[in-house]
Formats: C-alpha cells, sequence, structure tokens
C-alpha cells in the first residue's frame, strides 16, 4: 500500500515540521475588513451536494445522502478544532438551518460568508436572506458575476456591492473568468474582496488549451472528451496570477483542487505561493485534519511569494 504509507509519512512529517503555534491548532488568519478569517476556508459545495464529479453521475446524490445534519455538525467542529474558523455555502435552506443550529445548539463560533444570487430585476431578495440568517459577509456568486460582465451590466454588481456594504457585511465579487476582476478594478466598484478560481491545469481530465472557452464555467457541457464538461473553472491560471499581483484587495482563491483532481499537497502551495491570501476548500470530516496539517505546513514556509499578502 505505498500510497497510503506516503500519506502517513507525510502527516507524521508535517506534523512535527510546522510551527509551535501550528501544533496547537493554531490555523494562520488574515483580515478582510474587521473580520478575522483562517487561510483555509471550508467550503460548502459538498455538504450541498454540488460536487462537480465531472461524468460520474452518482457522487453528489452521495454527498447528498452522505451529508447528515449531525455529520454536517461534525464536521464543522473538527473544522473548529484544527483552527479553521470560516464556512462558506450559497443561502439554501439546509445550510443555513444547520449552521444556526451549531451556532446556537453546540455554541460554536465558524463565521459564514454566504454566495449571493441577486436577479437582475430584483438585487435585495437573496442578499437580504443571508443578511437575516447571520451571514458575517456576502460575495456575488461567480456565475452571477460573470454573466452580468459579460454583459456589461457593472452597474447590477455595484448595486449589489453597495446594498451588502449599507447593511454592514463585508461585500465580495466572485469570478470564474479573470474578466471580472479586471473590469471591476477598471470600473473602480468598492468590494472588499475577490473570490476566484485558481488551479493549475496538470490533471487528466483539464480540458486542452486551445479548446478552453472564456464564460463557459459552469455554462455548457460538451459531449466530446476533449471540450468542456464541468471539468475546468480557471482556465488561465498564469495570468490570472499575474493580474491579481497587481490588486491591493484580498483574494480568496475556490476551486483550489480542481473538484478533487489535484491533491491538497500540490494544490495548496500552488496558490499561496501565487498570491491567494486564502482558499476555500470542500471538505468531508474525514479530509479536515490533513487539509488543516497541510495549509499549516505550507503557511509556516518561506514561500517566496511576488504578491504581499494582502489580508
Amino acid at each position: 500500500m505505498p500510497g497510503l504509507i506516503e500519506r502517513v509519512s507525510f502527516l507524521k512529517q508535517a506534523a512535527v515540521s510546522v510551527t509551535p503555534d501550528a501544533s496547537n491548532a493554531k490555523m494562520p488568519t488574515g483580515k478582510i475588513g474587521p473580520l478575522t478569517i483562517s487561510r483555509l476556508i471550508c467550503g460548502g459545495n459538498l455538504i450541498s451536494g454540488w460536487a462537480h464529479s465531472r461524468d460520474l453521475m452518482y457522487i453528489p446524490e452521495l454527498f447528498r445522502q452522505y451529508f447528515t445534519d449531525e455529520k454536517v455538525l461534525e464536521t464543522f467542529a473538527l473544522c473548529e478544532e484544527n483552527g479553521i474558523n470560516t464556512f462558506l455555502s450559497d443561502p439554501r435552506e439546509r445550510p443555513m438551518r444547520v449552521i444556526r443550529k451549531f451556532w446556537e445548539e453546540r455554541g460554536g463560533t465558524m463565521q459564514w460568508i454566504a454566495e449571493g444570487h441577486p436577479k437582475v430585476d430584483d438585487i435585495q431578495t437573496n442578499l437580504q436572506l443571508s443578511i437575516d440568517n447571520g451571514a458575517c459577509a456576502i460575495y456575488i456568486q461567480g456565475g452571477v458575476a460573470d454573466n452580468w460582465v459579460k454583459h456589461n451590466r457593472l452597474d447590477l454588481l455595484a448595486q449589489a456591492v453597495e446594498f451588502i456594504k449599507t447593511n454592514g457585511l463585508v461585500a465580495g465579487i466572485g469570478a470564474h473568468s479573470l474578466q471580472v476582476p479586471m473590469a471591476v478594478e477598471q470600473q473602480g466598484i468598492p468590494c472588499d474582496f475577490y473570490m476566484k478560481t485558481f488551479h493549475h491545469d496538470r490533471y487528466w481530465s483539464a480540458t486542452p488549451r486551445e479548446n478552453r472557452e472564456e464564460w463557459n464555467v459552469d455554462v455548457k457541457r460538451y459531449a466530446e472528451h476533449d471540450k468542456d464538461h464541468d471539468n475546468i473553472w480557471c482556465i488561465n491560471p498564469e495570468e490570472t496570477a499575474a493580474f491579481m499581483k497587481t490588486v491591493k484587495k484580498p483574494w480568496i482563491a475556490f476551486k483550489t483542487l480542481a473538484a478533487g483532481a489535484i491533491h491538497p499537497r500540490d494544490a495548496f502551495p500552488y496558490a499561496f505561493k501565487n498570491g491567494a491570501d486564502f482558499v476555500c476548500v470542500g471538505m468531508c470530516d474525514f479530509h479536515v485534519t490533513e487539509n488543516a496539517i497541510i495549509a499549516r505546513h505550507v503557511l509556516a514556509q518561506d514561500l517566496h511569494r511576488e504578491r504581499p499578502w494582502r489580508a
């Protein structure tokens, strides 16, 4: 079992090679506005059954069955034990109900960053739902922001950011396309942070570079093997790193594992070395401790970052 032996060996080595604080589950943190956020954030896609599992059609239902309310509560508790203090999800009934249960019945303090899904003809309703249910920050979901920038509706993004900030929350803008933060920066929309996909493309199922399409993440899925099929979320990682180097706002990198195609031992150093201030990763309970050890191990090193920490 060479794979298992290698994993156990790494975890033992990482556990003793991190700083003393890290060995006591002290996850490094950064600031976004008034919020103190762990550099490793627990993503909510798996809990909601959004697995991005390519052509393995049974996986989303498997996650929905696995993540009972009790299992989600266990996962949150493990996150807090490992220094992960922030959870990110959309404002659907289930994740909101379970995070409230964690706060009210288990004494948890996990912060919730909400994914915002405002509509063209109704900016406020969806955002207000997260505000009313205890979110500490809201970001405009990447698919929404992609679509609005693609159709030159940056005015809608500006309205959404203003509404979030007027209600006293930290406001972010998500993106799959690099064109989104580029346009937002050029327009001067005063968001507090960016959620931008970031991963390398050195994995088997990545769409070949010559076949990648702008604006196609979570949109069209081709039957052809060498075209997009829910299998790539950052089509230009080098360009993304280069542009984000010029951005002074905090950057939460997501899809850093390419939905399970890249191991955290590879993904976390890649994201942090190339400028991400935080990484957001979907985790099962049995991933949490390992991911936290890897993150602390990576963050304890000299990363030779060209982009300053912005949080």
